[in-house]
């Protein structure tokens, strides 16, 4: 999967040792670095030859009419994709006027290299010029965690054997709407036919010029972006440091700043220029004082010193790696792939700050920069257990966005919130409802979120305050959409429903009783029910106002008890399986073993309304409910549906291969397991979808440490209880990771023979001792203390994989064989053989 030659293992960093023109989306991905506010793409800074000159911030946006072929009541009117901000990542480098261009240059020697250990991109190069002089070419590129709005960019030029005349080029680009100062298009040429991941792009201009100028070294550019009315300042201030003779011109324009150094180097002295550059955004504050704000910001870093600003960067991030790093002994490959994919969840959550954390996080414009629920289910964990306040800000914002989700179910005739499928601004921002807005299981998704982080927390300030607003509000929505059915009019055989939404699985929508949706909406719904008689009876000053704020009837939390347990959970005794949905074993199977490699992903092959028709899944649906409601399906169900799906999961998505691989581990595929979750490892790394270039997948990235701690670590949090039931891969000495419980920090280390957890001591002494189970038996851990517990084995083993040959010729509840094809063009007309037909007559 990956050219370890060029990119050899290195268990902190990500290195390239030669440049290649060919796949550069996929490095301009994989050396991004961001914060979760500011992310720069792992452009060169000479600024030729980008796939997508790409610098993003979280929540910078536009928004554009959605023109639908045929319009209807309630669809999404309003588009949102993420702007492009300022380039502030050019710094040429010219020597005897000859430009270091990577195409071109006799390159000697090359690194560049992301070092996770301090979240800093380095790059040496050694070039030797058409006159055979030999430059080495150093930079460094930091985006501050600890300083949010700062980004630092360092050059040093050294003309090692002659002198020479050498200029440093610095600018400013506004690339949204300007062309490349070399030609082309401001971002990446959209490839010929359709994808739907890829971001929406608008025609007119995006960012209006409002003020700009160069003072004192400084360099200064805002816009108000055309339709949203956001704002956004940049300014940007250059230091040189050299013992060489040099001058210094500027130049202005709206769409331009231009800082220009020329040199006239000695041989073996270096020439230093590091660029300072602060980014602001707003929703309504003018540009003029988001430039005010940058100045401020360029004013107290330059105090501290540059050098600080590393120092700081570096001890950030030893914090970091201390609550989060997860170990995996004698496999340094997985593991550098292990800590560059919990490296991304850092750089789009850890300074997002009450924004949301994009698909694409801040590195890419894939999916036009949205939010989805992917969030919730795939990225929180790892917030939640590693660094609580990232989790509790990313819930902040869906608390934000209540008033446009109240808006939004009261457009669909529901009572409550309904939130958004896919969306930056809170607004629904899906064109195609029936893989958008329908997909309603957002709502048990987002609650399900605030659970797991109060859950593990114990953050019930939060809950008291505004998350019981999260919980009231969804739950108030599967009241009003589901429905009540009963059996020949016997009111103990009556069932709830939930008709016309679509799970997880996008290759199945708009059907009735979705069984994740179900399992989901009764979590919610007991969730919010039990949250409200805990604040009447532990909080009752809280629970007033929230009573007062929402409108709660006393009889509400009755019934969503009532509507969850009589939530209807499809099951076929004939197949021994959960049907995702209630028609969805009236469907033929896909033959996925005879669909031929380029016929994938499907989505890109096949109208939607041909993939509807059959048994096959985009991602696991089913299998996810069995791993988030895990304690409400037995072991045997967990097998037979997990052996159902597998074969009929595409893997076109990759949110799939991570939650496959946790139950893959459960049931007993030990060697699946880990083949699925090498599949979700190196996603991006391997560009194993073809479309990294777009950006990181954050939510598989989230998955990587799920799959490592649910997975093969075995940990569950069900009813807030932590347990312990390890599934460690037969070529791993042992797997260690880190889990924050209760304010108590929680190392975990699982061998072959042994679990051991050890608790540390509380920094106020305060932690009180944590209750566990290991496969069924109960232990307590008190601060400072370790407890180990032998384990005789590490789960069943199936060997294999599941296939579909073992499903076809099944019978249906109706005794109707079920078949597998693929589909095809023919002219052919279908004849029934009538040979043992009866004659009626």
């Amino acid at each position: 999967m990956i050219d370890r030659d060029r990119f050899p293992v290195d268990p902190w960093r990500l290195v390239e040792s030669h440049f290649n023109l060919e796949d550069r989306g996929v490095t301009e991905t994989l050396f991004t670095v961001g914060n979760g506010y500011l992310g720069l793409r792992g452009n060169h800074p000479e600024g030729r030859h980008a796939h997508e000159d790409g610098t993003f911030i979280n929540g910078l946006h536009e928004i554009f009419p959605i023109r639908h072929a045929e319009q209807a009541y309630g669809f999404a009117e309003v588009g949102q994709t993420i702007v492009n901000a300022p380039d502030a990542k050019v710094m040429r480098v010219y020597v005897d006027d000859e430009p270091l261009s990577l195409d071109v240059a006799d390159v000697r020697e090359y690194e560049r290299t992301l070092d996770m250990r301090d979240g800093v991109l380095r790059r040496r190069i050694l070039w030797v010029t058409p006159s055979g002089k030999e430059v080495l070419v150093e930079d460094e590129r930091m985006v501050s965690f600890e300083e949010k709005h700062l980004a630092i960019l360092c050059i040093q030029v050294t003309v090692l054997n002659a002198d020479a005349p050498v200029t440093i080029t610095c600018q400013v680009i506004n690339r949204q709407d300007g062309e490349n100062v070399y030609g082309g298009t401001p971002t990446a040429p959209r490839k010929a036919g359709f994808d739907p991941r890829k971001a929406d792009r608008i025609s007119e201009r995006v960012l209006q010029p409002v003020e700009y100028w160069q003072d004192a070294g400084r360099s200064a550019l805002s816009y108000r972006v055309s339709e949203s009315g956001m704002t956004v300042g940049v300014v940007a201030e250059h230091v040189v440091e050299t013992e060489n003779e040099y001058s210094a011109r500027t130049l202005i324009e709206p769409d331009i700043a231009n800082d220009v150094f020329r040199v006239q180097a000695k041989a073996g002295v270096p020439t230093h220029v590091t660029k300072l550059v602060s980014y602001h955004t707003s929703r309504g504050v003018p540009a003029r004082e988001l430039v005010d704000r940058c100045t401020r910001t360029l004013d107290r870093a330059k105090a501290e010193g540059v050098r600080r600003q590393f120092e700081r960067q570096r001890l950030w991030f030893d914090g970091f790696w201390a609550r989060s790093d997860v170990r995996i002994e004698g496999h340094d490959d997985l593991q550098q792939a292990t800590r560059w994919c919990l490296f991304q969840i850092a750089q789009a959550a850890a300074r997002a700050d009450g924004q949301g954390v994009p698909a694409k996080g801040v590195s890419g414009s894939g999916y036009s920069g949205h939010y989805f629920w992917d969030t919730e289910i795939y990225v929180l964990p790892f917030l939640a257990y590693t660094t609580p306040l990232w989790a509790r800000n990313a819930l902040r914002m869906r608390y934000l966005m209540l008033p446009a989700a109240r808006r939004r179910a009261f457009q669909l005739n529901e009572h409550g919130a309904l939130f958004p499928w896919r969306t930056i601004n809170g607004e629904e921002a899906s064109a195609y409802y029936a893989a958008g807005t329908a997909q309603y299981h957002i709502n048990a998704d987002v609650s399900f979120a605030l659970a797991k982080y109060v859950r593990s927390t114990g953050d019930v300030e939060f809950l008291h305050r505004e998350g019981v607003d999260i919980a009231v509000e969804t739950a108030r929505l599967w009241t009003t959409l589901g429905f009540w059915r009963q059996s020949d009019g016997d009111v103990e055989l009556e069932s709830f429903h939930i008709h016309g939404v679509t799970g997880p699985d996008e290759y199945t929508t708009v059907v009735n009783d979705n069984l994740f949706t179900n399992v989901m909406a009764r979590f919610n719904l007991r969730f919010a029910a039990r949250t409200v008689r805990e604040m009447a009876e532990r909080a009752p000053d809280a629970y007033r106002d929230m009573v007062d704020r929402l409108n709660l009837d006393d009889d509400e939390a009755e019934a969503w008890d009532r509507a969850a347990e009589a939530m209807h959970i499809p099951f076929s005794p004939a197949l021994g399986i959960h049907p995702q949905d209630h028609v969805f074993l009236e469907r033929e199977i896909w033959d996925l073993e005879s669909t031929p490699p380029d016929k994938r992903p499907l989505l890109l092959h096949y109208h939607p309304l041909v993939i509807y028709r059959y048994q096959v899944l985009k991602q696991a649906d089913v299998v996810l409910a069995l791993f988030l409601q895990g304690n409400h399906f037995s072991p045997e169900d967990k097998l037979a549906d997990f052996e159902y799906y597998d074969a009929l999961t595409t893997g076109d998505s990759t949110l799939s291969a991570v939650v496959q691989a946790i139950l893959a581990a459960e049931v007993g595929y030990q060697d699946l397991a880990l083949d699925y979750f090498r599949q979700s490892i190196f996603v991006d790394i391997g560009d194993l979808h073809h479309n990294a270039a777009d950006g990181v997948h954050v939510a598989s990235a989230g998955g990587v440490w799920t799959a490592l701690v649910s997975g093969f670590g075995g940990m569950r949090d069900h009813f807030g209880a932590l347990s312990f039931d390890p599934r460690l891969p037969a070529d791993w000495p042992s797997l260690e990771y880190i889990l924050h419980w209760h304010g108590t920090r929680l190392h975990v280390k699982v061998t072959r023979d042994a679990l051991t957890l050890r608790a540390d001591e509380a920094p106020d002494g305060s932690a009180e001792p944590i209750a566990f189970d290991v496969r069924g038996e109960s232990y307590v851990v008190g601060a400072g203390e370790e407890v180990s517990v032998p384990l005789t084995n590490q789960g069943p083993v199936i060997k294999g994989r599941p296939s579909l040959r073992e499903f076809v010729d099944s019978r249906r509840e109706d005794g109707t064989l079920l078949s597998a094809s693929v589909p095809t063009v023919t002219t052919a007309i279908p004849v029934i053989d009538m040979t043992d037909a009866v004659d009626p007559v």
